[in-house]
């Protein structure tokens, strides 16, 4: 297998898998690659049908697989040659685990869990803190239903105090706008190491905007923004929002930006991808209150090769 470092070259390569494979999974998002190279180093090599990722954090080798296929004995194989016999696949699917379950080793073995048998010894282990949380988009964009009553109350109050707000499409224009958002954002969470990296990602995302085809709204109220996101698509008809921010201070900042957006949004996304809660326990509230209509799980899959 030969990889390369990713660039802004791959995209029209890349999606021409991950776009048509049906696989909702944030992850596959090009602008989320691209954002957040600088810290995984990540690597790319393009097969027919097929893309494979290659990671390293803290000294760590691991893999992403898409693919319009069925993942394959000889796909797996080349996977753990390239990683000397002790391969780490990360992002998995449940449905692509059960791919793993039914090949074969050489020896016409079905692959276990847990235990070896053959060639191959495998363990899979459930990630509830990266499953991602995915929409229907007109559910967030009309609010319909006793279920999301609340979420209809706060944007009726932001209404009945900002009756002149401004919904903008976000161009560079406005990015100033959003960095001074951003920055009081920061300031109310603390410094750390993951606000910093954000950080650097965002940048990274503006200086790229067009060419990672990124679609993004904001809030205005008097003329200042209170609110922002962005992102792309990551399937034909599922769109990843890869950042929101909104001002605490300004109360159903968050709730008016999420509807305006799923309400602008082309109507080819069917489904909006909010991506994970990251095992905070309020994020994870928040998204679990709009109920999602699909809570897309992941798994890390560690396969060795027996001696």
């Amino acid at each position: 297998m030969t990889f390369h470092r990713l660039s802004l070259s791959d995209r029209e390569a890349m999606q021409a898998v991950t776009l048509p494979s049906g696989r909702r999974n944030c992850n596959y998002n090009f602008a989320n690659l691209v954002g957040w190279q600088f810290l995984f180093g990540t690597e790319l090599c393009m097969l027919e049908n097929t893309v494979v990722l290659r990671y390293t954090f803290d000294g760590q080798r691991a893999y992403m697989v898409c693919t319009l296929e069925a993942l394959s004995l000889e796909l797996v194989e080349a996977l753990l040659d390239d990683s000397k016999g002790d391969l780490t696949l990360i992002g998995l699917e449940d449905s692509q685990v059960e791919q793993l379950s039914m090949i074969r080793s050489a020896e016409g073995r079905l692959l276990p869990r847990g235990r070896k048998n053959g060639q191959w010894s495998i363990s899979v282990e459930p990630l509830r803190d990266q499953y991602d949380y995915i929409y229907r988009r007109t559910n967030l964009a009309t609010l319909h239903g006793r279920h999301l009553d609340a979420k209809r109350n706060h944007i009726h109050r932001f209404r009945a105090e900002h009756p002149d707000f401004e919904y903008r499409p976000l161009t560079p224009e406005f990015f100033d706008e959003c960095r001074r958002l951003t920055e009081i954002w920061q300031e109310e969470k603390g410094g750390s190491d993951t606000i910093d990296a954000e950080k650097q990602v965002m940048e990274t995302i503006f200086s790229n905007w067009y060419a990672l085809g990124m679609i993004g709204g904001s809030i205005f109220v008097d003329g200042r923004m209170v609110a922002f996101t962005y992102g792309s698509a990551v399937t034909t008809d599922t769109f990843d929002v890869c950042v929101e921010k909104a001002n605490r201070h300004v109360e159903g900042a968050f709730a008016i930006i999420n509807q305006q957006f799923a309400e602008h949004l082309p109507e080819q996304y069917v489904y909006l991808n909010r991506e994970e809660d990251m095992g905070i326990s309020g994020l994870r509230q928040a998204k679990l209150s709009y109920h999602p209509e699909i809570l897309l799980t992941y798994n890390v899959v560690h396969i060795t090769k027996n001696d």
